[in-house]
């Protein structure tokens, strides 16, 4: 029989973070890809304790390969108005695009004020609510978990794009139109993939056949490069498979690939990246090229494995 232990949930978070800012707010940073998983995007943390006028947001962020900023505000005890005044003033001060707010217990009013400000502001302004708890089963290691209680409505399918005042999201959306203009007027690329419609997200995915992965390309214009990878949505067991057959998928494709299991977060990614130059258009058609031979490259070693 197999022994099952109980989970249970640790209610003091102050037992393990004794202070907001000197323990809490830096673990947060350090394990910020665990909130960027609840909340759905991809986080880099720019600065802690960063300065608003007399007053400093906890974390200053942004979403990884784009221009949107975000500011999280942590918070060991339950709602207050207090907090919620702060994360408005620190939103306006740093023209936050997204707003995260973690705490220990989200009180009634506070989630009606969150869902009220989605309701009610810019349609490209999301505020998320978002509750830290902590498990542990017996002795074993303590584990944080985040749960979001409100979040902006449909935010990963209607979040409205402005590109008319953003030259950065017009810019992928051109490259997307140019990409797929000239990547599918090629017979090889066009059987291989199904044309993806041309939107202001900094990437473009492509089905391989698997629900477990796909292929994402990125347009990572803040270090001017592309992102060809192999992105596992949430199977450990399935990258460790094909991390046994490194050697030759790598000799399959004639490239050297970055493996990232990224063990503390559901995702994993297998990927490879070149520096290019996005305002140049007269080299597009090269990049172009380049990212139509490694997807294939990409398609034909590892659909053996999947």
């Amino acid at each position: 029989m197999i022994n099952l232990g109980t989970l249970k949930e640790i209610t003091d978070l102050r037992s393990v973070w004794s202070h907001e800012a000197l323990n809490f707010t830096p673990w947060v940073a350090e394990n910020v890809d665990l909130l960027a998983d609840a909340v759905g995007l991809d986080i880099t943390v720019d600065e802690t304790e960063s300065s608003v006028g007399d007053f400093n947001v906890d974390i200053y962020a942004s979403e990884t390969g784009t221009d949107r900023k975000i500011i999280i505000e942590n918070q060991l005890e339950d709602t207050d108005h207090d907090h919620l005044g702060k994360l408005i003033t620190y939103a306006s001060g740093k023209d936050a695009d997204v707003v995260i707010w973690v705490v220990k217990h989200a009180r009634e009013e506070h989630k009606a004020a969150v869902e009220w400000l989605n309701n009610h502001t810019d349609d490209k302004i999301g505020f998320f609510l978002c509750e830290i708890k902590l498990f542990q089963i017996g002795d074993s290691d303590i584990a944080p978990s985040f749960t979001v209680v409100e979040r902006p409505n449909d935010w990963t399918k209607e979040i409205k794009k402005t590109t008319a005042t953003n030259p950065t999201q017009q810019q992928r959306l051109e490259y997307w139109q140019a990409f797929n203009d000239y990547a599918f007027q090629n017979a090889e690329f066009n059987k291989a993939f199904n044309k993806r419609k041309p939107t202001t997200d900094h990437w473009m995915d492509f089905s391989i056949g698997s629900s477990a992965c796909h292929i994402a390309v990125s347009q990572i214009q803040k270090r001017n490069a592309i992102d060809v990878e192999l992105y596992i949505n949430d199977d450990k067991e399935l990258f460790r498979n094909l991390l046994l057959h490194k050697d030759e998928i790598e000799s399959v494709m004639g490239l050297v690939l970055d493996w990232r299991e990224l063990p503390e977060r559901k995702a994993s990614r297998i990927i490879i990246e070149k520096e290019v130059t996005f305002d140049n258009r007269a080299t597009w058609s090269q990049q172009f090229d380049y990212i139509m031979d490694v997807c294939l490259k990409m398609k034909k070693a590892f659909k053996k494995y999947l």
